[in-house]
C-alpha cells in the first residue's frame, strides 16, 4: 500500500487559476470537472486549459470563461454575491458532500477575514472580485479537483509577497490585500521585489486551508510534476506555481514521533506526577522522566514526552501549563515499531486482555492488561503474577 501527497512550490504567487492548472496538469480531467461544475446552476461557463511555454519552460494556463448573462436582472457575474447566495449555490449543487464542505469553510474563511476589515457582520459581507462567477468556478472546481486526485495531504513551505498598492472594488489598497494577509496569518511568506498581487483571497484560502505540512515525508519519491502559468508577466521572475504528486509507501510499523524534552527543578514530584498523568490522558505515546543533577548540583528531574506531530500543541500547553519550565526542547525521530493486535485468552481464572506485539508474521512479544490482572488475582486470592503468567501461556 502507498499513499499519496502533493507539494506546492510557489515561485511567482498563487491564485484560484493557477492551483486548478496544477490539478488539472497533474491528471485530473478537465472535461469532468466542467460537466460536474453545471450543477452548481450558475451562468454558463467553460474552463479552458491551454498548453503554454514561458521563459524556456512549459506548462498549462487555466481559465474561466463565462457566457455573460442575456437577461438583465442577473447582475451576479458583475457585482459580486452575497455569501448566503453563494453558500446556497454550493449547498443545492449535486457535488459530494465533502466538496461541498470544502468549498463552503474556502468561502466562509474568506468571508471572515472581509468582515473583520469592513468592521462590519459577515452576513453584510458583498463579495466582488471573490463573488464572480469566474472565482466561484475557481474555489468550487479547485476543492473538486483535489477530491478526485485524492491525495492525503498538502505541503508548501512559504508563499511570495509582493510589494505596493493595487485595485480593487473599495478602491487603492496596499499590496498584499488585507484579505490575503489575514488569511495568511502564522503562514511563512518570502518579500520578493514584484509590485504586484501575487497571491490572491482565493490561493491564500485553499492553500492556507489544505496545508498539512511544509515538505514532503522523508522518503516520498516524485511521481509527477506539472507547471502552471499566471496571466500576468511579473518583472524578475516567472508567474508560475509548481506541483508535484510524492508517493511514499505505507508501512504501518515505521512512522516518526515528536520527542519533547525539559528539565525540572523546581517543581514538587506530586506536580510532576499529575502532569506525567494529563500527558497520557490527552494522547501522549509514551512518558517518562529520570533524575537528574543540575547547575549547582541541584536535584532535577528531566521530563520526556512522545506524541504524534499532530498533538504537538496539545503537549506543549499542557507541559507549560502544568509545569514550571520556561522553554521545551523538540525533535522528529523515527521509531518503528511492532504490528500490535489485541486478543482475549481464557485462563483458569478468567479471561485476560493481551496485547500482542508481531513482526513478519511471528508474534515475538504479548502483554497482559495489569488491571484485569489484578481484579482475577483479588477475585481468585492469588498473587497477580500468577495470572499474569497464566494469561501469556494462553498466548502460546
Amino acid at each position: 500500500m502507498s499513499k499519496q501527497t502533493l507539494h506546492f512550490e510557489s515561485i511567482g504567487g498563487a491564485s484560484g487559476d493557477m492551483i486548478l492548472g496544477t490539478l488539472v496538469g497533474l491528471g485530473v480531467s478537465v472535461d469532468e470537472l466542467n460537466e460536474e461544475l453545471k450543477s452548481l446552476n450558475v451562468d454558463p461557463f467553460e474552463i479552458v486549459i491551454d498548453k503554454v511555454v514561458e521563459q524556456g519552460m512549459s506548462g498549462v494556463r487555466a481559465t474561466v470563461k463565462v457566457e455573460e448573462p442575456h437577461h438583465h436582472h442577473d447582475q451576479g457575474h458583475h457585482h459580486g454575491r452575497h455569501l448566503s447566495t453563494i453558500l446556497k449555490l454550493i449547498d443545492e449543487s449535486g457535488l459530494p458532500a465533502a466538496v461541498k464542505e470544502s468549498a463552503a469553510l474556502m468561502f466562509q474563511r474568506i468571508g471572515k477575514a472581509e468582515a473583520a476589515i469592513h468592521g462590519i457582520d459577515i452576513e453584510k459581507i458583498h463579495f466582488h472580485e471573490v463573488g464572480a462567477m469566474d472565482s466561484i468556478v475557481d474555489i468550487v472546481g479547485c476543492c473538486l479537483a483535489l477530491h478526485k486526485l485524492g491525495v492525503d495531504g498538502v505541503s508548501i513551505r512559504n508563499l511570495p509577497q509582493g510589494h505596493g498598492t493595487l485595485e480593487c472594488a473599495h478602491g487603492t489598497y496596499p499590496n498584499p490585500a488585507p484579505a490575503t494577509l489575514r488569511l495568511l496569518e502564522g503562514f511563512p511568506v518570502v518579500e520578493v521585489d514584484e509590485p504586484f498581487e501575487l497571491v490572491t483571497p482565493t490561493g491564500a484560502a485553499l492553500l492556507s486551508t489544505w496545508r498539512t505540512a511544509e515538505v514532503p515525508a522523508s522518503g516520498s519519491q516524485a511521481v509527477k510534476t506539472t507547471y502552471s502559468f499566471g496571466h500576468r508577466t511579473l518583472n524578475h521572475r516567472p508567474n508560475l506555481l509548481r506541483a508535484t504528486l510524492y508517493e511514499i509507501a505505507k508501512d504501518t510499523t515505521v512512522d516518526e514521533c515528536l520527542v519533547l524534552e525539559c528539565n525540572l527543578d523546581d517543581i514538587t514530584p506530586e506536580l510532576v506526577g499529575c502532569l506525567f498523568d494529563h500527558l497520557l490522558e490527552a494522547g501522549a505515546l509514551d512518558v517518562f522522566t529520570t533524575p537528574v543533577f543540575m547547575k549547582k548540583q541541584r536535584q532535577g528531574i528531566f521530563l520526556t514526552v512522545l506524541c504524534i506531530p499532530a498533538d504537538r500543541e496539545r503537549m506543549l500547553d499542557l507541559v507549560f501549563r502544568e509545569s514550571t519550565t520556561f522553554g521545551i526542547r523538540e525533535r522528529l525521530s523515527k521509531r518503528t515499531v511492532l504490528e500490535r493486535s489485541f486478543k482475549v485468552v481464557e485462563t483458569p481464572f478468567g479471561e485476560v486482555r493481551v496485547k500482542i506485539g508481531n513482526r513478519n508474521g511471528e508474534v515475538l512479544t504479548a502483554s497482559p492488561e495489569i488491571e484485569d490482572c489484578r481484579k482475577l488475582a483479588k477475585e481468585n486470592g492469588v498473587a497477580v503474577r500468577r495470572i499474569y503468567e497464566a494469561a501469556i501461556k494462553g498466548v502460546e
